[in-house]
């Protein structure tokens, strides 16, 4: 029987692309490559205008902040360093521009590991995961060295995140069914690194194939489980999930850490054995393209700094009238606004959609408490979004506002369709500001 939480919302998982294989996407012209693609503090250019550079070198770092390292995705020469705007997040970040080259020569700093994995040392896998660069590719984009050290001594069994519960997206979904073993292996070098010795995948049961393929993988090894979760959104939060699993529910303000977890997306887990095994940093990633204006949904493995413009080219354009560009999914993803803006680190989806998936009633509170009857975090978002938009950001607190996760049921369920996430995203804002001062 599936596993499942209390609350969430049953949405039309739309994954029309879980049937198409993951493709190479030729790297484009240029790519631009933002300093600033994870959790932390941005990173800063270690390359000059002018300058060759080659596939998988260091572009930029910060060694003194919580920041992964970002390389070149393609071999070529650096055309510019420019001031953009951050397409994941508010103000503004660096890109460094390399025209392509074509010859893809890889640096000379990549190479594969020449020791048994089990040889290593915590130590030796925190090292090549930050050098790496990987960071969370669920979304959440938090660095994935810094998420092992804090798990050291805590966490008693690695969690793989494979529910991938946003409607549309299915890159992990086909990277299990095609790479189920690159999968696997991170997650043992997880092991070898926090000292654990049970692994479990957390998986949808709408994903029974991926699941399969997993279980004759590790039927022979007792250090692993597979375990199929309800399809409900959202299953693939962290919190939800632990709870969903083993029963316990993470105190406001802690982490998964704190109660003997720790949690890795498939992905992720993919990444940490190239970069391991193979030196392989992290510089391309797959990505779902669909929606119903492109031409070709596909889900594609993309190099990172790739245009949003060069994927549509390459997906056989726009059909139809293009109203709005997500990036992710579309109850937590971003919506874009310029076609010049590039995947990053946090890529999972990349969504082009017209009108007719938007809401054109006002806005107008019925009072119905639906909201609250879908709140994963046990919230009362009716009030949130009355005081949110009020910027009374006293009772927003007393009504626990940042236990928010932000993941839409009650904007998706509210009849009277008010934006109640947007609301609470701009208090949230407005209360981290005041808290800085």
């Amino acid at each position: 029987m599936a596993i499942t939480f209390s609350g969430g919302i049953h949405v039309d998982g739309c994954k029309g692309t879980s049937t198409k294989p993951i493709e190479d996407m030729p790297a484009p012209e240029f790519v631009a490559l933002p300093l600033q693609q994870h959790i932390g503090a941005p990173v800063k250019a270690v390359v000059s205008a002018g300058d060759h550079v080659k596939m998988g070198q260091v572009i930029g770092r910060n060694d003194n902040a919580l920041s992964c390292p970002v390389h070149a995705s393609v071999s070529g020469t650096v055309e510019r360093i420019e001031t953009r705007n951050s397409y994941i997040g508010a103000g503004k970040t660096e890109f460094i521009i390399i025209k392509n080259d074509g010859n893809y020569d890889l640096c000379e700093d990549i190479k594969p590991l020449e020791k048994n994995v089990t040889d290593l040392t915590c130590d030796e896998i925190v090292n090549s995961v930050r050098e790496a660069g990987i960071s969370g590719m669920g979304g959440a984009t938090f660095p994935a060295y810094a998420k092992i050290q804090s798990a050291i001594g805590k966490a008693t069994e690695v969690i793989v995140n494979c529910a991938e519960c946003e409607p549309f997206i299915t890159a992990n979904h086909r990277l299990l069914l095609e790479h189920p073993m690159d999968v696997i292996n991170g997650v043992k070098i997880l092991l070898i690194a926090l000292g654990v010795h049970k692994a479990t995948f957390a998986i949808e049961d709408n994903k029974k194939n991926a699941a399969k393929v997993l279980e004759e993988l590790v039927a022979d090894d007792e250090m692993f489980s597979v375990k199929l979760l309800k399809t409900k959104y959202p299953q693939g939060d962290e919190r939800q999930i632990v709870y969903a699993l083993n029963g316990i529910e993470i105190p406001t303000g802690k982490l998964p850490a704190d109660v003997g977890c720790v949690i890795f997306n498939a992905e992720t887990c993919a990444s940490i054995y190239h970069a391991v095994v193979e030196g392989m940093p992290l510089i391309s990633r797959i990505v779902t393209i669909d929606g119903d204006c492109i031409a070709e949904s596909k889900n594609l493995r993309i190099p990172l700094g790739t245009s949003y413009r060069d994927i549509i080219e390459f997906c056989g354009g726009i059909k139809g009238n293009l109203s709005k560009i997500i990036n992710g999914g579309p109850m937590m993803g971003t919506a874009q606004w310029d076609l010049d803006a590039t995947v990053t680190k946090g890529t999972s989806a990349l969504l082009f959609f017209s009108d007719k998936y938007e809401k054109k009633t006002q806005p107008c509170c019925i009072h119905c408490g639906k909201c609250v009857s879908v709140c994963p975090m046990h919230l009362e978002p009716v009030y949130l979004s009355m005081f949110s938009k009020a910027s009374v950001l006293d009772k927003c607190l007393d009504y626990n506002i940042m236990s928010c996760m932000e993941c839409g049921c009650c904007s998706y369920i509210c009849p009277g369709n008010v934006p109640i996430v947007q609301y609470i995203r701009e208090a949230k804002d407005k209360i981290k500001a005041k808290q800085k001062k």
